[in-house]
């Protein structure tokens, strides 16, 4: 893995024990916390990915499907198939004040609904698979370009 990557996953691993529990009718089942962690780590680590239209593999590049399909079977063994709009009708609608790690993110970047999808992985941030220029990367939710395309988030886990 690259130095950044590692850093990367030591900052946002660094807070997760750290707070406080809450009891919460928003918090994923006791269950699923360590899928939603699995997706998020795994999501992370494959960061500086290539990025190739249609591609569904690190060894040739993802397209942003791709890459939450590749993410979700290779970390918990959950096949799931389809375009980010497809993912978007699938998906279980999540607010997005209520956000988990594992749970998607749409955005409108071609002028068409859910035209784009990332994974969220806490702390405001999501990792996609942006363009052939930056491959896999992680972005704030706050990143002006996304706040205003964002559409929406979903879960498929609960």
């Amino acid at each position: 893995m690259h130095r950044r990557t590692l850093l990367t996953l030591a900052v946002l691993l660094s807070g997760c024990g750290a707070a406080p529990h809450r009891p919460s009718s928003t918090q994923a089942p006791r269950a699923l916390q360590p899928q939603r962690n699995d997706i998020a780590l795994f999501a992370m680590g494959l960061l500086d990915t290539p990025y190739r239209w249609g591609g569904r593999g690190p060894a040739m590049g993802f397209d942003c499907s791709g890459l939450v399909s590749h993410v979700y079977q290779e970390a918990i063994g959950f096949r799931v198939r389809g375009s980010s709009a497809e993912l978007g009708q699938k998906a279980r609608p999540v607010p997005a004040d209520q956000l988990l790690p594992g749970d998607l993110v749409f955005f409108n970047t071609l002028g068409a609904r859910h035209s784009h999808v990332g994974i969220y992985v806490g702390e405001g941030r999501f990792v996609h698979a942006s363009n052939p220029r930056t491959g896999v990367r992680m972005d704030p939710l706050s990143n002006r370009y996304y706040a205003q395309r964002f559409e929406g988030a979903g879960s498929l886990l609960d």
